[in-house]
């Protein structure tokens, strides 16, 4: 009998454990059933243990066959890595660009200029670490990212540089449950309402960490205003979904997209000159800028001026 790989009897168990017969799963792998079952035979006298319990259906494995089992997963595991490593070192063409990012402002930002970029360099690769902007800042200033995109620049601490794309403005949507909601109004006037009155309706809000809440918090304070938050969380999508709901008032930026239903709730611009963010791309002070990072750049500023017109 020839050699048997690891990858082989991983498939093999699996088969029979799904089947709970040795016919069945011979004929789903392409093989006989007595060369099937003649390879287990033969793990099973080099290791000296039964590893699959054939007494009752459906087919488990042993004890010894879990810690087996276990073992031929770990091998498969190292190898797929060790193909990776090699892979990266191998091909010296190929760079590799990480970049971190809100998931939720990564599913607006990064479709608008990364394809563009990556067909003018197809051999790169680019590394998405998805979390809270205080995560993305700590691992940039540690050099663990290359890049990280954001919103509200000025509040980045002063070892990074960045780009931005100017101001863009937030908007307030105004559910049932609020005194303010207007009826059948899809969007109300921009700079009709008062923003401290807002502040005071009840509040979902993403949470404390967000470059969105540090701007409303600084308005709380700014305001004097108690806030009765009723809900939090990282997701902006999850906000929105709550407050159109009726839950609560949210703020979000105009980046995120909110279907007109003024039966439901109303949609409030928010003044620029009273909350406003920027998005931008920032990196560690020190690192020295190569053509494909000055690249990168361009094309997250050059799509800036495609949505803003400027």
């Amino acid at each position: 009998m020839s050699k048997i790989g690891s990858q082989e009897i991983l498939y093999y168990i699996d088969a029979i454990l799904k089947y709970s017969n040795y016919g069945k799963a011979a004929k789903s792998l392409y093989i006989s059933q007595p060369y099937l079952t003649q390879v287990i035979k033969r793990v099973e006298s080099q290791l000296n243990c039964e590893l699959i319990t054939r007494s009752k259906l459906p087919y488990r494995l042993t004890e010894q066959g879990k810690i087996y089992y276990q073992y031929l997963t770990s091998l498969e595991n190292n190898y797929a890595k060790l193909l990776r490593d090699i892979s990266d070192v191998s091909d010296i063409d190929r760079t590799v660009i990480k970049i971190g990012v809100l998931p939720s402002l990564g599913t607006y930002l990064l479709p608008l200029f990364l394809p563009d970029f990556l067909d003018k360099h197809p051999n790169c690769r680019i590394e998405l670490t998805e979390v809270l902007p205080e995560k993305c800042e700590r691992l940039t200033q540690n050099n663990e990212l290359d890049f990280w995109i954001g919103q509200n620049s000025r509040n980045i601490s002063p070892n990074l540089n960045s780009v931005s794309w100017g101001r863009h403005r937030y908007r307030a949507v105004i559910p049932r449950c609020c005194d303010l909601y207007q009826n059948d109004t899809a969007i109300i006037e921009e700079g009709s309402i008062d923003i401290s009155k807002i502040l005071c309706q009840k509040l979902v809000l993403t949470s404390k960490g967000s470059a969105i809440r540090k701007q409303i918090d600084q308005l709380l304070n700014v305001y004097k205003v108690e806030p009765n938050i009723i809900m939090e969380s990282t997701e902006i999508n999850t906000i929105l979904k709550l407050a159109t709901s009726n839950m609560g008032l949210t703020i979000i930026p105009e980046s995120v997209y909110v279907k007109e239903c003024p039966s439901e709730y109303n949609i409030y611009p928010i003044p620029i000159d009273e909350l406003s963010l920027d998005y931008f791309i920032a990196y560690h002070s020190e690192r020295t800028l190569t053509d494909i990072d000055n690249d990168l750049l361009d094309a997250f500023l050059t799509h800036a001026e495609n949505v803003t017109g400027d």
